[in-house]
């Protein structure tokens, strides 16, 4: 943790240290809680579902990152919360983060700065779901997530399913599975190794 900041050092050391295993729900939609969950290893999903077990993923969280901070306000957690691997995390509650900011008052403006980023992100999604069609948010998720690799080509940092794919962008994974394997007969993706490669630029259009 040497490479975190000295403030979230310090909040991780009044914090109590938990361990998860992977599928272990931390927080669920619509509940009262208090606590902020603070990374220390392992990934985290935030989501929600509907009806037909459809969900809508909001993000995947990994070491460094905390999740919780939006019901600090005593209203209704916003989302749920699962462990997508065996996971560690330093819980910290409400009274120990107002303690901890009235002799740190400057990780307020830490934990406001998040709050707004993870505020224009949810923008930044319904402004795609709305403007955009299930091709252009599928690129969108692509892009987004490719990496350079060793060899210099553009592959997926993440192995996510048709399905998983579907619940980022909020559509069905028959949708999903057809527009990528359009992509993959153009030969504009290939599967390397068990993940997605772009093989050249995807189309603006499809």
């Amino acid at each position: 943790m040497s490479e975190w900041p000295e403030t979230l050092r310090e909040l991780v050391a009044r914090g109590d240290v938990r361990r998860y295993r992977k599928g272990t729900l931390l927080i669920q939609e619509g509940d009262h809680g208090d606590t902020l969950f603070i990374i220390l290893s392992g990934r985290l999903r935030a989501f929600s579902s509907g009806e037909r077990d459809r969900e809508i993923i909001y993000g995947d969280y990994k070491r460094g990152e905390y999740l919780g901070e939006m019901s600090l306000d005593g209203g209704p957690r916003s989302a749920s919360v699962i462990t997508l691997e065996a996971s560690t995390c330093a819980v910290v509650t409400r009274r120990t983060l107002e303690a901890f900011i009235a002799e740190r008052p400057a990780f307020a403006f830490e934990l406001l700065a998040k709050v707004i980023r993870r505020a224009r992100a949810a923008t930044l999604s319904t402004r795609q779901l709305a403007l955009n069609d299930v091709y252009g948010r599928l690129k969108l998720l692509l892009e987004s997530l490719a990496v350079l690799g060793p060899d210099g080509q553009r592959v997926l940092s993440e192995r996510l399913t048709h399905l998983e794919m579907a619940n980022h962008l909020g559509c069905s994974r028959e949708m999903v599975s057809r527009q990528m394997k359009d992509l993959e007969n153009g030969e504009f993706i290939a599967m390397v190794d068990g993940h997605v490669a772009l093989l050249r630029p995807l189309p603006a259009r499809w």
